[in-house]
């Protein structure tokens, strides 16, 4: 779609007044925005605990679960007792090399 419609112009206009083609413009452009401020992973640093877990894959924490269980991220988990420290920017690249499990990019 062509960027012919002002994006401010338009978050004026009722929306019943929009024809199909400036509604789409908008929701894209919406939409687009949303995804730049929000990662669904996290990075750089370390975590804690399986939520921290979760938190970098972007999955739930059964999942994470599963994730540490599977032993593909080991090198990236430093456990004592029941405390979990996770580096996240090192699980992601060991997920990302055994290709076991799916990354949202």
């Amino acid at each position: 779609m062509e960027e012919r419609f002002n994006f401010n112009q338009l978050l004026q206009k009722p929306i019943a007044m929009m024809t199909g083609e400036e509604l789409c413009f908008l929701i894209t452009k919406s939409v687009e925005s949303t995804e730049k401020s929000t990662s669904p992973m996290a990075s750089k640093g370390n975590y804690y605990g399986i939520e921290g877990i979760a938190r970098v894959f972007g999955c739930s924490v059964p999942t994470a679960n599963r994730i540490k269980k599977s032993g593909i991220i080991d090198k990236a988990i430093t456990q004592i007792g029941r405390k979990i420290v996770v580096d996240a920017d090192l699980a992601l690249s060991l997920a990302k090399e055994s290709g076991g499990i799916r990354i949202k990019e």
